[in-house]
């Protein structure tokens, strides 16, 4: 069908459907070259055309289940650490719930979550066979979601940390994401290793490579440093709150790359200033 996506290498459950989509493939034109084949936004944005995003969304849902008819369950998302109990008679909603996570134990359905720089994590109980999905920016990951969600998986429905397995999907990497001192504070007030999330990266200035004349002044060697960009590392960040959650080391996984650096294969938010399609992660019970 021409979708690209993602799976999660060594999730080989056979009860078990989920995966990361690219923009790959797919009929949007609203963000693709005008001699590209297309692209495949899954978000209702308000450039895209809402019959082009609803085919794409029946495309991944049968890449992913092998069937175009698979329900799909999203949310209306706003940087929160909210998470909603998913059932499949929630595709048929009108406007879906607002909140920034799902957890599923109804099979025949997959819920997913939006991204285009944001962190998605998904989370799968293998003995239980409940499933989850966070959408993990800045503010949500601060407000320790994917932590929450696995307390939620463990009080609601008894799944234990030694059973759950996690992938980290595509998302904005330490190497672009730049961030201002108050993130550093926000992230300095809830984890005691905030800083190790954390480094200062030095970017070169083309004005003031091109006319250094203009940057003079009284320090030695004669020109003031450029000062450094505080650089975020959110797909550690939220490893760690697997960790600290209980799963073991070899039970996450991160799949994909730093959106900005390949917006070839994933859509970026940073990278296009705002002009960017949704990709989704994915995950279900097979019926």
């Amino acid at each position: 069908m021409g979708v690209g996506w993602l799976p999660v290498p060594g999730w080989d459950l056979s009860w078990l459907w989920s995966g990361f989509s690219t923009r790959i493939g797919g009929l949007s034109r609203t963000y693709c070259a005008s001699d590209a084949p297309g692209d495949l936004n899954l978000g209702f944005t308000a450039a895209d055309d809402r019959h082009a995003v609803t085919e794409n969304r029946r495309l991944l849902a049968e890449a992913i289940s092998g069937d175009s008819e698979t329900p799909l369950v999203t949310l209306r998302q706003f940087h929160s650490n909210l998470i909603v109990h998913a059932v499949k008679a929630d595709a048929a909603r009108e406007r879906p719930s607002k909140a920034d996570g799902l957890i599923a134990s109804e099979p025949g359905f997959l819920i997913a979550i939006q991204t285009a720089d944001c962190i998605p994590v998904l989370v799968a109980d293998r003995k239980q066979r409940i499933v989850a999905a966070f959408h993990a920016g800045w503010r949500g990951t601060v407000k320790r979601i994917v932590e929450l969600g696995v307390g939620r998986m463990r009080l609601e429905f008894g799944s234990s940390p030694r059973h759950l397995v996690a992938a980290i999907g595509p998302g904005i990497g330490a190497c672009c994401y730049a961030v201002g001192e108050e993130v550093l504070s926000e992230f300095e007030s809830q984890f005691f290793y905030a800083r190790q999330l954390f480094r200062e990266v030095y970017d070169a200035d083309p004005v003031r490579k091109k006319y250094p004349m203009l940057f003079l002044n009284q320090r030695a060697p004669g020109h003031g440093s450029i000062g450094p960009q505080l650089h975020l590392d959110l797909i550690e960040a939220n490893r760690r709150q697997l960790l600290a959650a209980g799963l073991s080391p070899r039970a996450i996984r991160t799949v994909g790359g730093c959106t900005q650096c390949y917006s070839d294969l994933f859509f970026s938010h940073r990278a296009t200033r705002g002009h960017a399609g949704r990709m989704m992660a994915a995950i279900g019970i097979c019926r």
